[in-house]
């Protein structure tokens, strides 16, 4: 499962596609409609607040309104009654490792993509984020040697 702090703009079609199953997974999890990925670590920034279901919720808002830009036909029925919800911190450190993790991928399944995407220095968070300084988070499962 992976939650990208990345703004959806960044993903590729597949990947774009991927978060909206993983989020909606997610959503069922917060939930508790269904048992497994209950302690998945990509879980705990959305566990931590009020009222996570309205946090998830609205993250998921943001990937569907990316996948409309894009003319995909995702269900926004599955989402619910839109409630508040509050913006969530992510480090800068987070974000540019997830940019370096989003761009290995990239460059392997969708390099014509990559391209596009051109020299970002300092990539956008997902809507629902707010940028501060600091290092890649305590819950992040690191898979490359950029910590």
């Amino acid at each position: 499962m992976r939650l990208w702090s990345l703004h959806p703009e960044y993903l590729d079609q597949k990947g774009l596609v991927a978060l909206w199953r993983e989020g909606l997974l997610a959503q069922a999890v917060i939930n508790g409609r269904t048992r497994g990925y209950t302690r998945h670590p990509q879980l705990s920034r959305f566990l931590e607040v009020e009222n996570p279901g309205a946090q998830i919720a609205a993250y998921l808002r943001a990937v569907h309104a990316e996948a409309t830009r894009r003319n995909y036909n995702f269900d926004s029925s599955k989402l619910g009654a839109p409630e508040e919800a509050k913006q969530l911190l992510v480090t800068r450190g987070q974000l540019d490792y997830e940019w370096l993790h989003l761009c290995r991928k990239l460059a392997t399944r969708a390099p014509a993509w990559r391209e596009e995407l051109g020299n970002v220095q300092n990539p956008r968070p997902h809507p629902m984020f707010d940028v501060i300084d600091g290092e890649i988070a305590a819950w992040e499962v690191v898979t490359t040697t950029t910590r």
